[in-house]
């Protein structure tokens, strides 16, 4: 993560009423910085339309209505909590037509609630994903499907290799099929030549699978590909931006708020991180080491080593976290000097999506003034009962 050592905390300023009254952990929005990096986005996909924005990593509804305002009318989504309250950002912007697909596998209760949401929801158009003929048959009819292939992350979809139950499944959604997805999500080879020339060999696949369905199946209205690390690569691959009567479109969510990961693999967007956990140091337990009240209750920490970054205090190295602890330790005996106890430190996470998830609530600054606080409102599940 030393690629965010050069920043300037100046740049991301905390209100004098917010580091006296503000209570840590707290994880805060710089507003100013959610917009550079829609804007970083929007300039490299070249059409808000060509972007489907996975809303899992924000889940904040106050954040949706950005991108709603930067001309982004379709959406992806994991859970029916977030399908929900993304509909209602729709409705209270006054946004006929909007598109929210699930992309995740629903089963049971869980596809009857998409069903109950487009239901209840009818201004937008709710889509699922299936990857089998039965589910495609007796999904609920008021639901559009997407068929999802599995490229080789090996986590949902089709195999690449069982073309016949593409097919097959492409078949029984019938008139409601609306497209394919694709999630490349494995392909983060940190070199950008070598990680583009595989995710562009697995375009080559999807143009041959995308005009079998076509043949079989007739027109098809969206291929969706690509989460953050893939992205860039997709928008350069020529064939896409002119696929005749479907529409491709990339789903990169992190970049909205950027991390320490996405940093790592080298996107050269020029984008900012935008949600950080603002925590206090808190101890001294040692001369060559700090700790902070921020641990892995407040920032996520299954993304690996360090878990997080903190900003404008270079030669300090965030060791394993404690469920309420972060201790930093010096990298070398010369650089650095101890951050005194109480001081306010800016915690860059190495993921933010789970890290958000933690948060019931985020701080919103908009170019250094304190806008107020904001639900986290589609973080956690609903359960139904």
């Amino acid at each position: 993560m030393t690629a965010f050592d050069s920043l300037d905390p100046n740049d991301w300023p905390l209100p004098s009423e917010l580091e006296e009254r503000m209570l840590t952990p707290a994880l805060v929005v710089w507003l100013d910085h959610v917009r550079h990096n829609i804007g970083c986005v929007l300039e490299r996909v070249g059409d808000p339309d060509r972007w489907r924005p996975h809303v899992k990593t924000t889940k904040t509804p106050a954040i949706w209505a950005e991108l709603v305002n930067a001309g982004i009318r379709q959406f992806k989504c994991a859970t029916t909590r977030e399908a929900e309250h993304l509909a209602r950002v729709l409705l209270e912007c006054r946004i006929p037509g909007g598109q929210i697909l699930i992309a995740y596998p629903l089963a049971g209760p869980n596809l009857a609630r998409a069903a109950a949401l487009a239901d209840t929801f009818r201004e937008s158009r709710f889509d699922v994903l299936v990857e089998d003929p039965e589910t495609a048959t007796n999904a609920p009819e008021i639901l559009g499907l997407f068929v999802d292939v599995n490229t080789g992350m090996n986590r949902t979809g089709i195999p690449w290799d069982d073309e016949e139950r593409v097919l097959a499944t492409a078949r029984a959604a019938g008139a409601r099929l609306r497209g394919l997805h694709l999630y490349d999500g494995h392909h983060v080879d940190p070199d950008p030549i070598e990680r583009t020339r595989r995710i562009h060999a697995d375009h080559e696949r999807a143009l041959e699978l995308l005009e079998r369905v076509r043949q079989a199946c007739g027109p098809i209205s969206e291929l969706v590909t690509s989460g953050t690390p893939g992205f860039p690569a997709a928008i350069d691959f020529a064939p896409f931006a002119d696929l005749g009567d479907t529409q491709h479109r990339v789903s990169p969510g992190t970049v909205v708020f950027h991390d320490g990961r996405s940093e790592e693999q080298d996107l050269g967007l020029g984008l900012r991180p935008a949600a950080m956990v603002v925590a206090r140091v808190s101890s001294h337990p040692r001369a060559d080491r700090f700790t902070c009240d921020a641990g892995s209750k407040s920032i996520a920490a299954e993304a690996g080593s360090p878990c997080a970054l903190a900003l404008g205090i270079p030669g300090w190295n965030a060791a394993a976290p404690s469920e309420e602890h972060l201790p930093f330790d010096r990298a070398t005996a010369a650089e650095g000097a101890l951050p005194s106890r109480g001081e306010l430190i800016r915690l860059v996470p190495r993921h933010v999506c789970p890290t958000v998830n933690l948060a019931e609530k985020l701080v919103l600054v908009d170019r250094g003034v304190f806008v107020g606080t904001a639900p986290v409102a589609a973080r956690a599940h609903d359960l139904g009962v």
